[in-house]
């Protein structure tokens, strides 16, 4: 035999040994993966009935597959749709809570104002009767503004209430002076001795200290509530990026390619997938757990002496004791607004000047709180505030937990038990590579997912921005401050004051300007003068404007 039939015959005899082989691997069956390709609803006729070259394939391993390109573009859009699924589910706690616990606290809210006005309004009908319903548009302003207030109203609390009482010292001053005829402008000299004269004696004061606190607290609260839904709602509605998809198909569907369908990845490597697409979310971790600890300060303060309940409550009770203060004091009262106002014109028809007071002369006793019943929403102040608490508590680091809950998932990885016979992203091996930090700048080295972290998503910093105004807000109320509000659904959609600003680059104007409430401590006994009260805001003004000053000149 020549030699060159040998040099080709034995060639030839390598490659006939090797075609069963190569046969066997391209007529393997893909009725398992045909199986679970139908159950998810797709039609059979994308799908081969045995194995081809995987050539064309943009994602999943390119070898012997049962994936034609109609199929990895479907399965790759079903992996983006489960993957929205899975944050939405996972974060269903966290917006439940918020959406729950906002309805029932501005549900309790609400009636509890209704029914302080109508207890208000049925005690001193009964009492003072017609001399009540003909001024009762005084009281009826009160609890007005009260809710205007409470609803996001360009309310100043303090002023509002001096303005109640300057009224009610007009209305009364004419009850108790009927001989006389008073002109507008005598009034208006009337109502400036309000705070001289403190003819309502000690009341005014201390209700305007325990309803500015328990208003400016159960307001901010209620929109941190608020605030917090609207994020929780805004960060649960992914859009992942092109190098999320692709890591999520190649993660949940490729295994389908491979034809075993019924290994699931890894938890380690699944871990890698979702700490990579959920890179911004994990960013905002730090900044809702600052809003969350701002929560649960101003939720003590809701619980303390300045609880709305025990304010509002019994304020028709106080309001009362302060006509009482009124009455006893009329005399002298009279004496010295003649004094300083001069001498009113008598009436044109002489009535008795002692008929009306006598229709101020019921004193009332204070609820007991045993017998206040539990008021508004069927809950009282005190549980609703301790079950909020437990679910705000309960929703810390809920971000950064995202990853660990969706791979935790059965229905999604094989579980930490199960770590050998698992998908890696090429076999079903164990997952080799080291799992990644939380956060943008941590996904730099991401073996599974593309991740851009010079580029910040824009979205998810807005709502940043949303909860730190908010988070400031909220320490301004734990400390009996007012800051100026803005609509809420431009602070939670970042698009408030302030969102053009990246981060930390410049302040907000939350920052600088605040309206203060009358911070007494509740023993203390003097008043702040006016003139104390204007070089205050006149100082802080003018130390806003030093600073912005400061901040023109630096630029």
């Amino acid at each position: 035999m020549p030699s060159w039939i040998g040099a080709v015959i034995l060639p030839l005899s390598g490659l006939l040994l090797s075609l069963p082989a190569r046969a066997d691997v391209k007529a393997r069956s893909c009725g398992e993966v045909r199986q679970a390709y139908g159950a998810k609803g797709f039609s059979l006729a994308d799908i081969p009935y045995q194995e081809i070259a995987g050539e064309h394939l943009r994602i999943c391993p390119q070898e012997y597959t049962c994936c034609t390109t109609e199929m990895e573009d479907k399965l790759s859009q079903q992996s983006k749709l489960e993957f929205e699924n899975l944050v939405e589910e996972t974060s269903h706690f966290v917006r439940t809570t918020f959406v729950s616990r906002h309805k029932k606290f501005d549900e309790f809210f609400r009636e509890l104002l209704e029914n302080a006005e109508k207890s208000l309004n049925d005690m001193f009908v009964r009492t003072y009767g017609m001399l009540y319903m003909q001024n009762s548009e005084v009281f009826q302003d009160l609890f007005t503004e009260l809710k205007r207030y409470y609803t996001g109203g360009n309310v100043n609390l303090e002023e509002m209430l001096n303005d109640f009482w300057a009224r009610l010292l007009e209305r009364m001053f004419q009850l108790i002076n009927p001989q006389y005829h008073f002109s507008e402008d005598y009034l208006e000299c009337v109502s400036k001795y309000t705070d001289q004269l403190k003819p309502f004696g000690d009341v005014p004061r201390k209700l305007k200290i325990q309803v500015t606190r328990a208003f400016i607290a159960a307001r901010t609260f209620v929109q941190g509530l608020t605030v917090g839904r609207e994020v929780a709602n805004r960060v649960s509605k992914v859009s992942p990026t092109p190098g999320c998809i692709r890591a999520l198909m190649k993660m949940l569907y490729c295994p389908y390619c491979r034809g075993l369908p019924a290994v699931r990845p890894c938890n380690n490597y699944c871990l890698n997938v979702m700490k990579g697409c959920l890179a911004n979310q994990a960013d905002l971790d730090t900044e809702w757990n600052l809003f969350i600890d701002a929560m649960l300060l101003v939720a003590e303060r809701l619980e303390g002496p300045f609880n709305i309940e025990s304010v509002m409550d019994p304020i028709d009770v106080k309001i009362s004791e302060a006509i009482m203060n009124m009455q006893e004091n009329s005399m002298q009262v009279s004496a010295k607004v003649f004094q300083g106002c001069g001498q009113p014109k008598p009436a044109p028809a002489l009535r008795s000047a002692r008929s009306a007071p006598e229709n101020f002369n019921t004193r009332f006793r204070p609820y007991n709180p045993e017998e206040r019943p539990t008021t508004a929403a069927g809950t009282s102040l005190d549980r609703l505030v301790t079950d909020i608490k437990e679910k705000l508590k309960l929703s810390k680091k809920v971000w950064s937990a995202l990853p660990y809950a969706i791979c935790k998932d059965e229905r999604v990885t094989a579980g930490t038990s199960n770590e050998e016979e698992c998908w890696n992203g090429h076999s079903k091996a164990r997952y080799l590579p080291e799992i990644m930090n939380d956060g943008l700048t941590n996904q730099i080295n991401n073996p599974e997912v593309d991740v851009d972290i010079t580029r910040p998503d824009t979205f998810i910093r807005q709502q940043i921005m949303a909860l730190r105004v908010m988070t400031n807000k909220l320490k301004n109320a734990y400390n009996g401050n007012d800051v100026n509000f803005q609509d809420t659904s431009d602070e939670s959609s970042g698009s408030g004051s302030g969102s053009g600003c990246m981060d930390d680059v410049c302040p907000t104007e939350f920052e600088f300007v605040t309206t203060e409430a009358p911070a007494v401590d509740p023993d203390r006994r003097e008043e702040d003068s006016s003139a104390a009260g204007l070089g205050h805001s006149l100082l802080s003004w003018s130390l806003v404007c030093m600073l912005l000053a400061l901040q023109r000149l630096c630029r």
